[in-house]
């Protein structure tokens, strides 16, 4: 994540990942607003080129090359990735409202979020069809049709319900792949029935004449039924029933027509057009609120009749990102004016296009080069990035050009100045308690005196036969979310007291946010704090205070206060490991690596994403698992990586470890970005422990090798179990929440060698 200098004085939020965004995230990130933070706000991380989406289709493209990469692209323009469904605006609070974590607030905040197929008002179809919008979520729906096609033998006939250009394309894309696919199964092409209904008279209404004839003559030569003026008004199972009385049967029905705007629009008391799409001038500011901005399939321009297509929402972004700029620095924004002709290149299945425009149209298997020509041009822009503006960040002016009331400039001036050390680094006392009055910590009875009742000092009562635990632990933001990091700090703080059989009792925490205006910084804290009091509370944890100074970088750490049996026999430590006993690991292991290269645009966002899911997973269950299994040593995985904590654990119980590389559980892009020499900071200091490694000189190629040295965040558990009860504990943590939790080696008896560990391919 990157650090600007500036201090963040107004948020510019960006709802959705559609062609408009991409575009605007692309230019922020040449040319950033010195003050101004992007936060991009998207379900999906990978989000479709809707251009290639027909070749996806039908085999010439694999996912990577229709897809652009939204956490790689935010990362690249310093903008904040936020991977959570937008529900709602609250206009009047500036916020925008997500499924599942904390409002995010705006300055200036613009939709992109595509248009949502509206199948609910066909009886029958909701839970039948497949629809092909929101194509953010298309592929899944895809592969499983694809997948009941392989599988099902005999006659299949597929329907497709909307004559437009996305209509006409996808039919065509789907019948070229799936008769290929079953020819390759060695089954008849000739049993698969394509149906393609239009509620028209013609095919590509909004097309030319030559154009509409050519694919009439292509779907004809295709063997397509061509069903005109069939609205498709019920969907009764497989029957489609259109508005004639019809009746025609289908296997597979295929949605793409009838898209309107998302249900939670109507909610935001924006003026919406008849199909539920949000209104907007011609500088593209909804006509409702000018701080909110629409672009892109979601936004209907007033005055003017634009094709929903992605040409538009692409054309749209250089002028939506100008605007948003004028906007935060408080300057006229400009009108954007369409265009009167558009080019389409729209495909037909197998490597042949049409071309239309106005009244122009040709064809040939140069036009679909030629698109593909353009298609692969356009992604190379948000998969290849040039070098930021020269000084854009790192000398930004010292008045920001954006507009500022008396107190936020003064606020500003003061974030920009030499700080003050010692206690004067403190966060102020109305920002800490705004912030921490949001956020509802966990009772405790035993917390005698904590943030319900702030004093100099918590108090916390231990209970009879009970010992504390202490430990702490504390590191800088990784990921430029808050609210994940502040959950990721907390289950990495928590390990080692679930790792000693402990129970969370108290939490300290020690915070650093970037200095700038109090309703930035305050926005910050509870951001962060909320996702680690969500944590805490989960574990029982009490957050009774803590210390919140000012730093360059977002960090944060807690010290947790433990309960454990005051008998030390009872406690899970490192030095009880048994000859004989299995290894096993309950994570996936790779983070170090992994974050490495996401900080120099070389991982790709689903194996980020992966990496954070799993350490958003909290180590309480499993510590009960494998205690319950009859664990005689455990430890959590963090900074010293798997070699460096087995070590730990082999020395004190004077024992010696066989480790199965090719059992390790590996994050997904982990074996590729170790082997592209990206590694951790840390990696170096790890390596100095293969001293302890008996045969390492035979494993130095091995794909894994470089992973037992990566230092992890928020780690799995490490424990020895007993080998008669491995496979039932395995059982159980798959069963609860582990599923890559794995059994990697065994514990061996010590031998005369000085170095304990051996590796095994």
């Amino acid at each position: 994540m990157q650090t600007p200098d500036q201090p963040v004085l107004r948020d510019i939020v960006l709802v959705g990942g559609g062609h408009s965004h991409v575009v605007v995230i692309k230019r922020f990130g040449m040319k950033p607003v010195p003050g101004a933070r992007i936060t991009v706000i998207c379900r999906d991380t990978h989000t479709p080129y809707s251009g290639m989406l027909p070749g996806y289709i039908a085999g010439h493209y694999d996912y990577d090359d229709v897809h652009i990469d939204l956490r790689k692209l935010a990362e690249f323009a310093g903008a904040r990735y936020v991977a959570d469904e937008v529900v709602g605006i609250d206009r009047a609070a500036r916020k925008v409202i997500l499924r599942n974590r904390p409002p995010i607030p705006y300055d200036v905040a613009s939709i992109n979020i595509g248009s949502t197929p509206q199948v609910a008002q066909v009886p029958g179809a909701l839970d039948r069809v497949v629809p092909v919008k929101p194509i953010n979520r298309f592929n899944e729906r895809w592969l499983a049709l694809l997948a009941r096609v392989r599988s099902a033998a005999g006659l299949r006939r597929i329907a497709i319900v909307g004559g437009g250009a996305g209509g006409v394309e996808t039919t065509l894309a789907m019948q070229y792949r799936l008769r290929r696919e079953l020819v390759a199964l060695g089954r008849d092409p000739d049993t698969l029935e394509f149906h393609l209904f239009t509620s028209g008279d013609e095919i590509l209404a909004t097309h030319n004449r030559r154009v509409q004839q050519a694919y009439e003559r292509i779907l004809r030569e295709r063997g397509v039924t061509l069903h005109r003026r069939a609205a498709v008004t019920e969907v009764r199972g497989d029957t489609l029933v259109t508005a004639d009385g019809t009746q025609i049967d289908a296997d597979e029905i295929v949605w793409v027509t009838q898209a309107g705007g998302a249900a939670w629009l109507a909610d935001t008391g924006l003026a919406l057009d008849a199909n539920g799409f949000v209104r907007v001038t011609d500088t593209l500011q909804t006509v409702t609120d000018p701080s909110l901005f629409a672009a892109g399939d979601v936004a209907s321009m007033d005055g003017y009749r634009l094709e929903k297509a992605g040409v538009f929402a692409v054309r749209m972004g250089p002028p939506l990102a100008d605007n948003l700029r004028r906007a935060v620095a408080g300057q006229p924004v400009l009108p954007y004016r369409p265009q009167l002709h558009w080019l389409s290149l729209i495909s037909t299945g197998d490597r042949y296009a049409v071309a239309s425009r106005g009244p122009i149209g040709f064809e040939g298997g140069w036009v679909w080069r030629w698109k593909d020509w353009i298609d692969r041009r356009f992604m190379r822009k948000f998969t290849e990035f040039e070098p930021m503006a020269e000084g854009a960040v790192k000398k930004p002016p010292r008045q920001s050009p954006i507009p500022l009331n008396p107190d936020e400039a003064t606020q500003a001036l003061s974030a920009i100045a030499m700080r003050c050390g010692g206690c004067g680094a403190k966060v102020g006392a109305s920002v800490l308690s705004r912030a921490l009055g949001a956020i509802a910590p966990v009772e405790r009875d035993d917390v005698l005196i904590g943030l319900h009742a702030p004093d100099d000092a918590a108090v916390v009562r231990v209970p009879p036969g009970k010992a504390m635990v202490h430990t702490v632990d504390f590191f800088r933001a990784f990921v430029d979310d808050p609210y994940l990091f502040g959950r990721i700090a907390a289950n990495h703080s928590l390990g080692d007291i679930f790792a000693m059989g402990g129970e969370p009792q108290s939490a300290t925490a020690i915070v650093t946010v970037p200095p700038g205006i109090e309703a930035k910084t305050e926005d910050t804290l509870f951001q962060m704090m909320s996702g680690a009091v969500e944590v805490l509370n989960a574990a029982g944890c009490a957050l009774v205070g803590g210390h919140t100074g000012e730093g360059k970088e977002l960090a944060l750490g807690f010290a947790i206060n433990g309960l454990i049996d005051e008998d030390l026999h009872a406690v899970m430590r490192k030095g009880g490991m048994r000859a004989g006993d299995a290894l096993i690991l309950t994570k996936p292991i790779g983070t170090g690596t992994l974050f490495a290269a996401h900080a120099r645009l070389a991982a790709r966002g689903r194996w980020i994403d992966a990496a954070l899911a799993s350490m958003d997973v909290s180590n309480q269950t499993g510590a009960r698992i494998v205690f319950a299994h009859g664990a005689t040593a455990c430890t959590d995985l963090t900074g010293f990586g798997l070699l460096g904590h087995l070590v730990e654990m082999t020395r004190p119980s004077g024992v010696d470890a066989e480790l199965d590389l090719g059992a390790l559980p590996v994050l997904e892009g982990a074996q590729e970005t170790a082997a592209a020499g990206i590694l951790s900071s840390l990696q170096p200091a790890n390596v100095r422990l293969r001293r302890a490694l008996r045969n390492q000189a035979e494993m130095l190629e091995h794909p894994r090798y470089r992973l037992i040295f990566d230092p992890q965040t928020a780690g799995g558990l490490l424990a020895s179990i007993p080998a008669d009860r491995v496979d039932a504990c395995m059982r159980e943590l798959r069963e609860n929440g582990y599923p890559h939790a794995a059994v990697i080696g065994r514990i061996l008896a010590a031998g005369d060698a000085l170095e304990p560990i051996v590796l095994k391919a």
